[in-house]
């Protein structure tokens, strides 16, 4: 996704730093934001700044939100999304030209979900302004009909996969994760991705229903696989080396060849070996969508240039074009 500019106008300073520190957590890298205490110094930042989104609070000093959108928007076509504690500004806030309404959370909310509803809400507000096809659907709106998203990984691979991850935005359906990496390791890594994403992610265990908007890091001994059955599922087991690992990306590609058919999509990244080759290549042939990152981007082009010469690969991407492209898919 493209980086935004965003404008936090808010007359506490406490709140303002805290969004400044933890709100570019979950915006697309290279995303830049700016702050103003009211809307006099709102003003100045529009022109010097040039925000893609405003995000404005209400009770202020010297002029509240409400009439100061009311005077800018007859000068300034501002995509704004006001954000407030009182629930009862949204009609005001609306009719005054607001793009969007979110209340700020009274307590009962966690920062790291409140930081990620706001950041899509954002993201969403950016697109639509822009003019381009949004792939943030409303809040509680289904993903297409992709079920699942398949992702394998070995050496290179904890950094590329995080980089995507970052970028993703809900609604998706679950994600299952193979990477080459010892035991404890593999949770750790699930934790990392959950802090920094807005997906929630967890090290996978046996029987876990895959959710949508949640992450499955196969732990670090141990196969993973997805099975169906009133829905998909994880199994996960110790069993002997394939392609010399465990977990391998190929046993996770060929249960979901088996399991998910043409409802799935799999992306191979940045490894030594071949291993996810054989098993992307069943998922192609089972009516998947299937990526490979490209040469240039990848630390080592061994599992990717191997499925790519078995004929697994229907698109090759750099690292940076994959989380788009995993995004139209899973909303088109």
């Amino acid at each position: 996704m493209q980086p935004v500019r965003v404008l936090l106008v808010d007359d506490a300073l406490l709140f303002r730093t805290l969004l400044a520190q933890e709100l570019p957590k979950f915006l697309p890298p290279g995303s830049q934001l700016a702050t103003a205490g009211d809307p006099f110094e709102a003003r100045d930042q529009i022109l010097a700044f040039a925000p893609d989104v405003m995000v404005l609070d209400v009770e202020m000093p010297r002029m509240d939100g409400i009439e100061f959108l009311h005077r800018l928007l007859v000068q300034y076509d501002q995509p704004t999304l006001v954000l407030t504690g009182d629930a009862r500004y949204e009609p005001l806030a609306r009719e005054a030209g607001a793009w969007d309404f979110m209340q700020k959370p009274a307590g009962g909310c966690s920062q790291k979900v409140f930081c990620a509803e706001l950041a899509r809400r954002i993201l969403r507000i950016a697109a639509q302004a822009a003019g381009v096809p949004s792939a943030l659907p409303a809040a509680g709106a289904q993903a297409g009909k992709l079920a699942l998203i398949a992702l394998g990984a070995s050496t290179g691979g904890t950094e590329a996969l995080a980089r995507v991850i970052r970028s993703l935005v809900p609604p998706l359906p679950p994600i299952v994760i193979v990477q080459h990496i010892p035991p404890g390791f593999s949770r750790l890594f699930a934790q990392r991705l959950d802090r920094e994403s807005l997906l929630a992610a967890k090290e996978a265990q046996e029987g876990d229903r895959l959710m949508p908007d949640h992450i499955y890091v196969a732990p670090g001994d141990q196969h993973l696989r997805v099975r169906a059955g009133g829905g998909l599922f994880a199994s996960c087991a110790r069993g002997p080396l394939v392609n010399g690992h465990c977990p391998s990306v190929d046993v996770l590609f060929e249960s979901v060849a088996a399991n998910v058919k043409n409802r799935a999509l799999g992306v191979i990244f940045t490894g030594m070996g071949a291993d996810g080759a054989e098993g992307l290549r069943r998922m192609r042939e089972a009516g998947a969508h299937t990526i490979g990152q490209d040469e240039k981007s990848c630390v080592v082009y061994g599992m990717p240039r191997a499925a790519y010469e078995l004929g697994a690969v229907e698109r090759q991407l750099p690292l940076d074009a994959i989380a788009g492209a995993i995004l139209a898919a899973a909303h088109a």
